[in-house]
């Protein structure tokens, strides 16, 4: 019983350090995910132009384009759309709010 103590408590301060080490890295990786976030632009006006042109296209009766972009994947939104082609981007949020849905896989 006398040798179990000390390999026991080795074993918890092995286990504790190793959740230390976790910590410090989930902290890590949130703080570069926060970064990344942050570090795209969000532009007002590309929305006002986004919003001018679904009303435009609205206004003369024209559908939206039913073929998804190249770069449409399975579990995207539109904003996933924006860090290839801002045409893709504005094809995809009007036929999101025309057909109240996204485009198909």
């Amino acid at each position: 019983m006398k040798q179990m103590l000390p390999q026991g408590v080795l074993s918890l301060a092995l286990v504790l350090v190793s959740w230390s080490v976790q910590a410090d890295q989930a902290s890590d990786m949130q703080k570069m995910l926060n970064d990344q976030v942050m570090a795209k632009p969000f532009s007002v006006e590309d929305e006002a132009k986004l919003n001018s042109y679904i009303e435009e296209a609205t206004k003369r009766g024209t559908p939206p384009k039913s073929e998804p972009s190249k770069y449409w994947r399975r579990g995207y939104t539109c904003n996933d759309l924006r860090r290839y082609s801002w045409n893709d981007y504005r094809d995809c949020s009007y036929y999101y709010r025309y057909y109240g849905y996204y485009w198909p896989y």
